[in-house]
């Protein structure tokens, strides 16, 4: 499975598709663990708070900065931190902004030296990389994350839509909704296939309502998906747009990491999963 080293995020060939489901897993943060943990919920917290913070103070590169989430979700998940000192949590935001900026082959020496000496800290560079190298032994090097992109390629290809620019809007829109989902912890029992399946279904909603119905046969057709586990991630998006005032219009939604920091969002009941007017049905 080739991976382009300076876009981890996305996959560009599909020939390695089963490959790419089968291992999809071993990129993915234990939910059980931030909800047994009040430690690790803690720290997530101030993290996520950080990092939110810095992307829009910085107007960092919104891929960098979910796959430097991703990294913070999958080792806090698997590392066993009894300190929940701030210190902590603002040492794991920058070694992880650091990793994150070195796969994607972006200079990030400047923001991450204010970033070190910001809220009365100050980390020089050794500790740093002392940290980034806890990180990598704890994720095993695992550090081209599978995500939610690397799958929307292959996805909108189940839509059979003629039209590329269209194609491309659907897109954009699911990742505009992936980057805001990111930090909810609802989202995180779902593989990252089903998160992107799911976005696409969102995008689709928005822009083409009349073919929801359709595009989620078609879509459910794949045989790698669960179609309930899909119906239960699609509800608690459109839960969390509802909740948190996105409005349903390309590249409008307001919903920021900020604003969903401690949600928890259940899926819609019932015997189909509402939004916008329009139903998407379970049968």
């Amino acid at each position: 499975m080739e991976l382009d080293l300076q876009n981890p995020l996305t996959i560009h060939q599909y020939d390695g598709v089963p490959s790419l489901f089968a291992n999809e897993s071993q990129h993915m943060p234990c939910l059980l663990s931030f909800q047994s943990s009040e430690s690790r919920f803690t720290i997530r917290r101030r993290a996520l708070a950080l990092i939110s913070h810095a992307k829009f103070s910085y107007h960092l590169d919104p891929l960098l900065v979910y796959l430097a989430v991703n990294y913070i979700d999958r080792f806090i998940s698997k590392h066993e931190i009894l300190d929940k000192r701030p210190w902590i949590s603002h040492i794991l935001v920058v070694a992880c902004l650091s990793l994150a900026a070195k796969m994607r082959n972006s200079d990030l020496s400047a923001i991450l030296a204010d970033l070190s000496r910001e809220e009365g800290f100050e980390f020089d560079s050794r500790s740093v990389q002392r940290m980034e190298t806890i990180i990598l032994a704890t994720l095993q090097w695992r550090m081209r994350s599978i995500t939610p992109f690397s799958f929307l390629g292959y996805f909108v290809s189940f839509f059979e839509i003629q039209d590329s620019s269209l194609t491309q809007a659907l897109i954009h829109r699911a990742s505009d909704i992936i980057f805001n989902v990111q930090t909810v912890l609802k989202i995180l029992e779902h593989n990252p296939s089903t998160t992107a399946a799911s976005a696409l279904l969102c995008a689709i909603q928005e822009l083409m309502p009349q073919r929801a119905s359709s595009s989620l046969s078609a879509i459910s057709s794949c045989e790698y998906l669960d179609r309930d586990r899909l119906l239960d991630c699609l509800g608690s998006m459109q839960e969390i747009a509802t909740t948190a005032g996105c409005e349903p219009s390309p590249g409008s939604c307001t919903l920021t990491p900020t604003s969903v920091l401690d949600r928890q969002c259940t899926s819609s009941g019932g015997d189909a999963v509402a939004t916008g007017g329009s139903k998407f049905p379970r049968d």
